[in-house]
């Protein structure tokens, strides 16, 4: 059996909606066609233009990259402060991604709405919260069923609203 490859989305939906981890996971995709989806893919595509955009490494998709003064820098471009938890874990998964390979980097959640960033740093905690969530979404993956739906704040605007709640 092939080992499971957590991702930084698979991160940022654990902290959002552990259903759509395993949605995800399964190829089921959100509504494409949600305005909330176009917003994310416009601001992606339009903000930062002089930064180094996605990278790809195996299972993480980095927005932005670059080197200043002799350290690798990275930026994850986010909508909204307001799923600020989520964004700070997945740009942290990112730096420890990059960190197992022997990279050591600084990263920055980035909300170009709000004009603002944040600095994120990796600390040991933040690791052993990562390496528990990893396994839990392999958990989660594993089962035969997605979890049970439950009502959240995000769900109003989320790419799998009709999916659920239909």
């Amino acid at each position: 059996m092939e080992e499971i490859r957590v991702t930084g989305t698979m991160i940022w939906y654990y902290y959002i909606c552990k259903r759509e981890v395993w949605l995800l996971a399964h190829g089921i995709e959100a509504d494409q066609e949600n305005p909330f989806i176009d917003i994310g893919r416009f601001l992606q595509e339009s903000t930062y233009r002089r930064e180094k955009k996605e990278i790809s490494l195996e299972n993480i998709k980095i927005d932005i990259i670059k080197r200043k003064d002799g350290q690798v820098v990275i930026g994850e471009v986010k909508k909204s402060s307001k799923f600020k938890e989520s964004a700070r874990m997945q740009l942290a998964y990112y730096l420890y991604e990059l960190e197992k390979r022997g990279i050591i980097a600084s990263g920055y959640l980035m909300f170009p709405k709000e004009r603002r960033r944040e600095e994120i740093i990796l600390t040991d905690s933040l690791k052993r919260e990562l390496d528990a969530v990893s396994e839990t979404i392999k958990r989660i993956i594993n089962s035969d069923k997605p979890e049970p739906i439950y009502k959240n704040t995000y769900c109003t605007n989320c790419g799998y609203n009709e999916f659920c709640w239909a």
